[in-house]
Formats: structure tokens, C-alpha cells, sequence
């Protein structure tokens, strides 16, 4: 059986025959040894026919398919134009090596040819590719490298790119910097705690917060300058007048040793530093909530922008989140302690990552698993619609909490909550109407208006039908009456 190759070059496709295969018996280590040496290759495998691409755009379209595992109509002509033809009844009496198997099932499918890939067939392939300024006779020194190199970043480019507002590594690297900031700034603040109480120890019990401690000690330096001049200046900082005149207070009977000017120099460094590092701290955090809010809307209205930035972090990406289903995404997070319930026959976890949700801190301690559940159901279905969605929009994030919420008040209260094909048909008009214009009523209160409407004008056509009824009824006794006078007067004359 004859043995044809298709070799996607980067200047072209091209065929190669391969002559010779019963003798080396298709050995793998045979054939790995010869690929080295042209001579014998050139033996074993000719070119059959080469097709050009006609440009580079025209190169990248064809290498973006082959690696779908695509067939295009230039590739089919080509091997219909060059190949023997396949009978509908007869096995053919040729096979066709391809490098990947997707693209040979797809050939098979369309034209039937019977494709193969295997070690054999790649052993091959290589001793083409390393061979191939050989077999193209009218290439010049050189081209097949710039082609090469020229296809290789446009092809680098085209997977590469990506919609640069819905990029999730940002994220990712904005969530680690900041549980990374959290710690450095903890533990950086507990330092310099440390270090200026040796100063000031009483500043420690009036100031808690370690930003403000920091902020304070920049301010007073050396305790004992500090006096009642210096309250107003104070007060602002602190943002009390309490606080402050008590920090005025201790630092005059303060126990704390004195610094020489080095030694504040370089507190005095270090709180500058801590504070500008809080500060940045605050900057991540409001722009970790504005990339949420553009990559994954309904995920951060639902759960939160932290939470939602540690599941797609922990997931690796929003793509792999979405294809979570929702009960990994209720214990993603918990992984040791799942296999180590697996291992021991134990309980497994109720929650992950999710713990950290406010829904789940607000139920029972019984329900608290059901919840979990619960929210890992609708945040894999919000995770789904930022992935997949088209229009950023935080809608269905939105209905998804109140149904969350819903949920809540029936494990507490017994309230029946609404059904999920109701929320989402609601949400879905909300979109609709949101996507045609700002300020569009929703569709469900446009029929109910209409429908108001329309009562009130069958209720205005009664009321005027029944005053209509009323003046007939009372113009006919009035014209009754005259009939009857005139009657009555008519026989007095007669008798007269």
C-alpha cells in the first residue's frame, strides 16, 4: 500500500511519496537513525506535488485551520487534485500520513481518503521538515526562515489575542497582590507598633487602627514637643478632639523612653512607608472592584468582588471556573480537606472559598450547607453568563442575589420564594430592555399598563352607556305623563 504525506510548510502545502517501506518494516528506530542522513531519506521519500500559499495573511488562515483541525478548500483541491481517486465501494490502495489526527479524521470525513498518524508517520514528517530546502528546488537561501519567522508571530499574534477589557489575568494578579499586601502591611504595621511604643506605648491603646497609628506617630515625632498647640492639627488627623486631647494627656506623663535623631529618622521612614503602602493597598482594591465589575459582573454582584476574584483565581481562569460545575465550585478552596475526608471515610467539606460570602455567615448553623449549595448553584449559573455573554451587564447577577436572599427568608421564615424560570424570564426582559435603550420600561409593567388602560376605558363606556340609559328612561316618563295630561283633557272637553 502506497504511503503519501501531507506536510504543512510554512511557504506552502506539499506532498511526499514514501518508496520502500517493506524493506525497513516500518521500524520506528530504523527510520529515526536514516532520517539524519539525505541520502538514504531521499531514497525512501519523494515530492509529489507543493501548492504555494498566496500570501501571509493567506499562510495564517490556513495554519489557524490545520490547528483547529480544519480542512479548507484550497487543502481539499490540493489533495483531490493531486492524490488517486477514491471509489465509493473499493478500499483505496494508498493512505495519507498526516502530523495530527483531527485533521486527518476531518479529510477522511469530507473525501474519504484514509488518513493515519502515528509515530512512524511523525519520524517522517521530521526527516521532511529537516530536509525540506532540499526537496523545493527553487527556493532561495534563506526564504524558508523568514517565512518561518514571519508566520510564527502572526500565527503567536492570533492566539494571543483577546478582548483587553476582559482579561481575566488581571484579576488574578490583582487578588494575590493583594492578599499579599495584606499581610505586608499587618505585619508591617505590627512592626513599627513595636518600634515606636518605645517610644509613645500609651499611643497604642488610644489609636487601634494601624493605618491612623501610623498616620498619628508621623504627625507627633518626638512626644515631647507635642503640647496644646498643636490640638487643632491634631484633631484633624485623628478626626476626634476626644482622642486627641487624650493623646496630648499621655504624651506628658508618658513612660516611654526618648530617641535620639537617627533612631526617629528612621521610624519616621518607616511610617512614611507603611502609610504609602496602605495607601496602595486601597488603590489595588478599588481597581480589583472595577475589573470585576467589567470582566465578571453578575459573579461580583452576586457574591461579592473579593470572593469572585479569589474563585476565578483559585480556578485559573473565568473560562475554567465556568466549566465548574456547581458542586466543585461550592468546595473549591477545600481540596485538602476533601481528600483527606476521602482518604479517612470522613465528612466531606460544605464549603470553600464560598464561606467568605456574607449569605453563608447569615444562616443557620444547619443551613448552613444548603446554602452553600444553594450559592454555589447560581454563582456557577452567573459565572456561565459573564464567560459566554456578549453584552457585560450585571442583570442576572442582580435577580441571582435576590434569589439567594429569597432563599434566606425560607429557611428562616417559611416564605415560599419564586421560581427560578420566573427570576431569569424577568432578568432576560430587564437585558432586552436595557440593551435597546436607557430608561425602557420593562415589558411584564408595559402590559400591565396597557391592561389598566383598557379597564379604564371599559369602565368610562359603561358609565356612559348606563348615563346614556338613565336620560332615555327619564325623557320617556316626562313624554308619558304629557301624553296622559293631554289624554285627560281631551275627555273633560267632551263631556263639557
Amino acid at each position: 500500500m502506497a504511503l503519501y504525506m501531507l506536510y504543512e510548510a510554512a511557504s506552502g502545502y506539499s506532498l511526499f511519496l514514501a518508496h520502500g517501506l517493506d524493506e525497513i518494516g516500518q521500524n520506528t528506530e530504523a527510520v529515526r537513525g536514516s532520517v539524519s542522513d539525505m541520502n538514504r531519506f531521499g531514497k525512501v521519500v519523494q515530492l509529489v506535488a507543493f501548492h504555494p500559499f498566496e500570501s501571509a495573511l493567506d499562510a495564517l488562515n490556513q495554519c489557524n485551520s490545520v490547528s483547529e483541525g480544519a480542512m479548507t478548500d484550497e487543502l481539499r483541491n490540493f489533495l483531490e487534485l493531486n492524490l488517486p481517486k477514491v471509489k465509493g465501494v473499493k478500499k483505496p490502495k494508498f493512505s495519507l500520513g498526516v502530523s495530527d489526527h483531527k485533521i486527518g479524521s476531518h479529510i477522511f470525513e469530507v473525501t474519504k481518503i484514509p488518513c493515519e498518524s502515528n509515530e512512524f508517520i511523525h519520524e517522517l514528517l521530521r526527516g521532511v521538515r529537516l530536509h525540506f530546502d532540499r526537496f523545493i528546488k527553487d527556493l532561495k537561501p534563506g526564504d524558508l526562515e523568514k517565512a518561518q519567522l514571519g508566520l510564527g508571530h502572526s500565527y503567536s499574534r492570533a492566539k494571543v489575542k483577546f478582548n483587553v477589557n476582559r482579561v481575566d489575568n488581571m484579576v488574578i494578579q490583582a487578588i494575590s497582590l493583594l492578599d499579599t499586601l495584606d499581610k505586608d502591611v499587618n505585619s508591617f504595621s505590627m512592626r513599627f507598633r513595636e518600634w515606636y511604643s518605645w517610644h509613645f506605648p500609651e499611643l497604642v491603646k488610644i489609636v487601634n487602627d494601624n493605618y491612623l497609628f501610623a498616620k498619628v506617630a508621623k504627625f507627633i515625632e518626638d512626644k515631647s514637643k507635642l503640647s496644646e498647640d498643636n490640638l487643632p492639627e491634631l484633631t484633624e488627623v485623628l478626626g476626634d478632639e476626644d482622642k486627641a486631647k487624650e493623646v496630648i494627656e499621655a504624651a506628658k506623663a508618658s513612660m516611654g523612653q526618648d530617641l535620639n535623631p537617627v533612631d526617629m529618622i528612621n521610624i519616621q521612614m518607616f511610617a512614611q512607608r507603611v502609610m504609602e503602602l496602605a495607601e496602595y493597598r486601597k488603590n489595588i482594591h478599588e481597581y480589583l472592584i472595577e475589573k470585576m465589575n467589567g470582566i465578571a459582573p453578575n459573579l461580583a454582584a452576586l457574591i461579592g468582588e473579593i470572593v469572585g476574584a479569589r474563585l476565578i483565581s483559585h480556578a485559573g481562569s473565568l473560562t475554567n471556573l465556568a466549566k465548574c460545575p456547581s458542586s466543585t465550585l461550592q468546595i473549591l478552596g477545600a481540596e485538602k480537606a476533601l481528600f483527606r475526608a476521602l482518604k479517612t471515610r470522613g465528612n466531606t467539606p460544605k464549603y470553600g472559598l464560598i464561606f467568605h460570602s456574607s449569605f453563608i455567615g447569615r444562616a443557620s448553623a444547619r443551613n448552613k450547607g444548603r446554602m452553600a449549595r444553594y450559592l454555589a448553584n447560581k454563582c456557577s449559573i452567573a459565572t456561565r453568563i459573564d464567560c459566554f455573554a456578549e453584552n457585560g451587564t450585571n442583570v442576572f447577577g442582580e435577580k441571582l442575589r435576590e434569589q439567594v436572599e429569597e432563599r434566606l427568608d425560607f429557611y428562616d421564615k417559611g416564605v415560599a420564594p419564586r421560581k427560578n424560570i420566573d427570576v431569569m424570564k424577568s432578568a432576560m426582559e430587564t437585558a432586552n430592555d436595557d440593551a435597546n435603550g436607557d430608561g425602557a420600561e420593562p415589558k411584564s409593567e408595559k402590559k400591565k399598563k396597557k391592561k389598566e388602560k383598557r379597564k379604564l376605558d371599559v369602565e368610562v363606556e359603561e358609565d356612559v352607556a348606563e348615563k346614556k340609559k338613565k336620560k332615555k328612561s327619564k325623557t320617556e316618563s316626562v313624554d308619558g305623563g304629557e301624553a296622559d295630561g293631554e289624554v285627560k283633557k281631551k275627555k273633560k272637553k267632551n263631556k263639557d
